[in-house]
């Protein structure tokens, strides 16, 4: 791809219509100044004084928060948020990243999903994580809510021109009749591209967005992947791709990608990088800046080439799942 290519690819998101349809979290990180701790006088422990707290989007916000910094013509987002102080912080940082947040659907009797991370730090400058903290729904949304998140998923898909699935949750925001919803646009012409940490398999009609491990499972069982080469998850791929009557971009982390429609494959380098990194998000960005690339008119292979130069500017950003501008993209290929 030359350089004009590139650009034009980048361009053209900004005419793109994107809806994101997905299980939104907040990233929380408490940064503790351990010179500052004194024992305490109730309990033999040493406190952590937190002295800064940073807050992110994070599970399908974070793809969101992503497809926003590539600044489409719209992005519109359904969601799920509790009656609760983390829920307050999840809308106010969407709001504050761009994100239309106008087909969430408030959950009074669940949690708002949270990963919040400790960070201590003494006198040196080693800093470390303490165990996370996790606050996670544990129960399937009822009746009602599900008729909600239908109504404004039919909604949204009028307005949008891809929908972005980011299916990470046990108990998320995915039922099995909003995945039949899911697939029922699909079916009916609407560009769908999924990404699912547990559910890939029940996904057709779309185009599937799973890493290696992923596609693997879907296709062959927890078995063998331990041991399987480039060459093997290409034939899981196509095979998910055929069982599936979908098309599938499986992520190969350090060796690429690849997109396949069952018959044929277009391989994808990864971009190669002599810095350190950090992989945390990498794969929201991917599906965020290739669903925005799609939805601009890229063909999925380009698409998928952009989106390789978008996770290699986001994994060089150390301690965030932070995001990649197109100028920080187009920088990156060249």
């Amino acid at each position: 791809m030359n350089k004009e290519q590139f650009v034009s690819i980048l361009e053209n998101i900004g005419n793109a219509k994107i809806g994101l349809l997905g299980d939104f979290c907040v990233d929380i990180y408490w940064h503790a100044d351990m010179t500052k701790s004194e024992l305490s006088r109730e309990t033999p422990h040493y406190p952590l004084p937190v002295v800064k707290e940073r807050v992110y989007p994070g599970a399908g916000g974070n793809a969101a928060n992503n497809i926003a910094a590539l600044m489409p013509a719209k992005l519109y987002a359904v969601g799920l948020y509790g009656d609760d102080w983390r829920g307050m912080l999840l809308r106010d940082v969407l709001r504050k990243c761009g994100i239309d947040d106008r087909w969430f659907v408030l959950t009074p009797d669940r949690f708002t999903n949270a990963y919040c991370k400790p960070m201590r730090k003494g006198i040196s400058a080693v800093e470390y994580e303490d165990p996370r903290l996790d606050f996670a729904a544990d129960k399937p949304i009822d009746a009602q809510t599900e008729d909600t998140v239908l109504a404004n998923l039919e909604a949204m898909a009028k307005e949008i021109d891809v929908l972005c699935v980011s299916d990470q949750f046990l108990y998320g925001i995915v039922t099995d009749r909003v995945r039949a919803k899911i697939i029922d646009l699909a079916k009916n012409g609407l560009s769908v591209v999924v990404d699912s940490r547990y559910n890939i398999a029940e996904y057709t009609d779309c185009i599937l967005k799973p890493n290696e491990v992923e596609c693997w499972r879907a296709v062959y069982g927890n078995e063998g992947y331990l041991n399987a080469r480039k060459a093997d998850f290409e034939k899981a791929a196509m095979q998910l791709a055929v069982k599936n009557h979908a098309k599938v971009l499986c992520t190969l982390g350090a060796q690429g990608s690849l997109f396949t429609d069952g018959e044929s494959i277009d391989r994808i380098p990864a971009v190669q990088l002599d810095c350190p990194v950090d992989i945390c998000g990498a794969g929201d960005t991917f599906l965020s800046a290739f669903s925005s690339c799609l939805a601009g008119g890229a063909k999925p292979a380009d698409a998928a080439f952009v989106a390789a130069h978008a996770s290699a500017v986001t994994v060089q950003k150390i301690g965030i799942t932070g995001t990649a501008t197109r100028e920080e993209i187009f920088n990156q290929f060249s």
